[in-house]
């Protein structure tokens, strides 16, 4: 029955914003067949240019998968940040409810302040920078604008098709006796492929919020030792940033079957990078 659904998601059926991110292009290899736009197709903050897409498609469903996720820049562009993490959402959802189509929307851990253990996705949201702000923006205004949603909070993602923290270890490594890596912030890291191929899940489930990560908690430094041999763990205090980020933010999946562990997602991207 599931397969058979997913199968018929034909072209027509599916409009995929942010096609050219790294979320974005797993998601292609996932949906094959869905109409991919990327930034330079479609901005997602021009209000008419939104509804005469979407109009013209006039998909099934609609997965937006276009954020602007710097969350350092964020707070130095916290007008560009809400336009495209906080209104833009809810302009796609009003148009989504227009035409009846399912909307799926892609949120963050940095909804939360990290004071908790863990975070159920009915927990209350306390953001502490401007990029988690803007991202509770565009989960309210979809609540706001869309009936049929699912909005799916993920975490530390990863993989190929853009900046990530994997990447980012494996060039530091090369370039430096040791990597400093803070070892007081906790959370799920998440393999942008196993995402994309939980989603084709997450559109068939009820309306709602979702919360899916790679299984498994760790803290930067405990991933990055997963990546290479010379991290050495520091505190936050030691390596200052523009942005607060939360201490903790572990995201509680109570809805769905849990994904592999993140260490097995990082063993299979490092392999596919040939790196050995």
């Amino acid at each position: 029955m599931v397969v058979a659904t997913i199968e018929d998601m034909t072209r027509k059926k599916i409009l995929l914003f942010g096609a050219g991110g790294m979320l974005g292009y797993a998601l292609q290899m996932v949906f094959p067949d869905a109409v991919c736009l990327r930034h330079a197709d479609a901005d997602i903050t021009d209000i008419k240019a939104v509804r005469r897409i979407i109009h013209r498609y006039r998909p099934v469903t609609v997965i937006n998968a276009a954020a602007y996720t710097d969350v350092d820049g964020c707070e130095d562009n916290r007008e560009h940040a809400f336009a495209v993490n906080g209104r833009a959402p809810g302009i796609i959802a009003s148009v989504c409810a227009e035409l009846g189509a399912t909307l799926v929307h892609y949120s963050t851990d940095y909804i939360f302040d990290g004071r908790n253990s863990e975070y159920r996705e009915d927990s209350r949201p306390n953001p502490i920078n401007a990029y988690g702000e803007s991202k509770l923006a565009g989960e309210t205004a979809i609540q706001e604008n869309a009936g049929d949603f699912r909005i799916i909070r993920t975490s530390w993602l990863f993989g190929s098709h853009g900046k990530n923290f994997v990447d980012t270890m494996l060039s530091l490594s090369k370039q430096n006796p040791v990597v400093r890596v803070v070892n007081d912030q906790r959370g799920k890291p998440t393999y942008s492929v196993d995402l994309a191929r939980k989603t084709q899940e997450i559109i068939l489930c009820e309306p709602g919020i979702y919360h899916i990560t790679n299984d498994g908690v760790c803290s930067w430094y405990e991933f990055a030792q997963a990546i290479i041999p010379n991290a050495v763990p520091c505190s936050t205090t030691d390596f200052p940033r523009k942005a607060r980020r939360p201490a903790n933010s572990v995201l509680a999946n109570t809805k769905t079957a849990p994904l592999r562990h993140w260490r097995d997602a990082v063993t299979e991207y490092i392999r596919t990078k040939g790196v050995p």
